[in-house]
């Protein structure tokens, strides 16, 4: 089953624009970040030389205080502040007379009512307003009581800083122009170095595309890759030469197919051909149809075995699991081969015990039934062949042995391909066609097993191997 992910559009977003959006968006946080602490930074230091500033007004404004107290020199408040421009201050007894206020600037004596005193070294404490279109930034403090002043004050100072303000917006706006434009030029190079990152992709798929039924033998070199293709490239290798077994294979079934229907269609054209040229007698006409209804059926159980095995095809999903009795399908075997096994001069023996396994019935009788007949057919006259059961807790083995003459051990790993007989010399009148051994393959593989052979001067072995649970999913 196929699980399709969802797209955008229909289709998942490029590979270049996953990385360009990704770039993007990690600089867009990067600078957020960065023009949030630069701003933050910024507006903390402008405070802190405000209240620098504020806190050399005050003291000024108190020392002031003091002249007037001690030598009633009045005119000292207004000289307390000489030379300090954008600063104001207000200054009341503690009767709340007024002693001093500013003709020009923020109304301080409204701000002193509305504000509660704070210390002025506690730069969280100072307040910033806006009056008139102007901007400030000032506190109230109470002063006095103590020995350098007998009497308490209060004092209100401020300070414009619209200036501090306006330089603030105009760095906001440099560094978020900065901002945009490196954006632009780092997406960009991103754009960039993705296109040409995946150059070695680019020429991969122009050799990708050169390659064609002709030329499945070609290769694509992991060492013309990045270090993170070369597991593709590795993988796209081994599919190319497993595509190119299965090609080839194919091929050289197709060829098999048609040397072995040319036999039985040669034979079938020739005794017709041989009958119609000339008057007959009705016995020689039956002889002939004999000898052609053995040869359709030759054909017919070629054809058979070819759809059967395409058919199943090692896919799982054809089977028919179910619970299976290996003791009473093999003895059951050894029963319709009995006329079979008479004739040849030869016995049948099992040996093991085995719990029954899942899986297709008709499927495995019929790979044991073809490994039977084959070793029923090699076995010299007065021996015996042998089925042996055994199990474990992963699998279940079966084995089918047989005395005869041994395999070559070059003809061993092929005589589970189609079509494949090896030495003629042991073919024998009325052999099949080469696809017996194929079909238990592809059987014992549906089921999840092995199939294997082994063959001495006393034996020849084949051997099922399958799993106690096949998996059904």
């Amino acid at each position: 089953m196929t699980i399709k992910k969802p797209a955008i559009f229909g289709r998942p977003i490029s590979l270049a624009a996953r990385v360009t959006w990704l770039v993007a968006i990690a600089m867009t946080l990067v600078f957020l970040v960065f023009n949030w602490i630069s701003i933050g930074s910024l507006d903390r230091h402008f405070a802190e030389m405000d209240e620098e500033e504020l806190g050399v007004i005050a003291r000024s404004v108190i020392r002031a205080l003091g002249e007037v107290h001690d030598d009633g020199d009045a005119q000292a408040l207004q000289r307390a502040v000489r030379g300090h421009h954008g600063v104001y201050y207000y200054v009341t007894d503690a009767a709340g007379e007024t002693l001093y206020e500013p003709r020009d600037g923020p109304d301080l004596a409204r701000f002193a009512v509305n504000e509660r005193p704070v210390d002025l070294a506690d730069a969280s404490e100072m307040t910033i307003w806006e009056e008139n279109g102007m901007h400030y930034r000032g506190a109230v403090i109470q002063v006095g009581g103590d020995d350098s002043l007998s009497e308490r004050y209060m004092i209100a100072v401020a300070m414009d800083i619209g200036g501090h303000l306006t330089f603030i917006e105009s760095f906001k706006r440099i560094q978020w122009w900065t901002i945009c434009v490196v954006m632009c030029i780092a997406i960009l190079m991103a754009w960039i170095a993705v296109h040409w990152g995946h150059r070695p992709i680019r020429r991969a798929n122009e050799k990708i595309r050169a390659i064609t039924s002709s030329k499945l033998h070609m290769r694509l070199d992991p060492k013309d890759v990045p270090v993170e293709l070369e597991e593709t490239v590795a993988s796209f290798n081994a599919m190319l030469g497993r595509i190119e077994d299965g090609y080839a294979q194919l091929a050289n079934v197709s060829a098999d197919i048609a040397h072995e229907l040319r036999t039985p269609v040669t034979n079938l054209t020739t005794q017709t051909e041989v009958v119609v040229g000339q008057a007959r007698s009705t016995d020689e006409y039956r002889e002939v149809l004999y000898s052609n209804l053995e040869e359709f059926g030759r054909l017919n159980r070629m054809i058979n075995d070819m759809l059967f095995l395409a058919q199943t095809g090692n896919d799982p999903r054809n089977l028919d699991l179910q619970i299976v009795n290996l003791t009473k399908t093999i003895q059951g075997l050894f029963e319709y081969f009995e006329a079979w096994v008479e004739e040849h001069g030869v016995s049948l023996q099992f040996k093991g015990r085995a719990v029954p396994i899942r899986a297709d019935r008709e499927m495995l009788r019929r790979a044991l039934s073809n490994l039977l007949s084959n070793a029923i057919r090699y076995t010299p006259r007065g021996e015996t062949v042998t089925v042996k059961v055994s199990q474990n807790e992963q699998a279940t083995t079966i084995s089918v042995e047989n005395p005869g003459e041994k395999i070559p051990a070059e003809d061993l790993p092929r005589l589970f391909n189609r079509f494949y007989r090896g030495d003629p010399s042991r073919q024998r009148k009325g052999d099949g066609a080469g696809l017996g051994l194929a079909i238990v393959k592809s059987i014992v593989e549906a089921h999840g097993g092995k199939v294997r052979v082994e063959s001495d001067d006393a034996l020849t072995r084949f051997f099922i191997v399958l799993p106690r649970f096949t998996n059904t999913d």
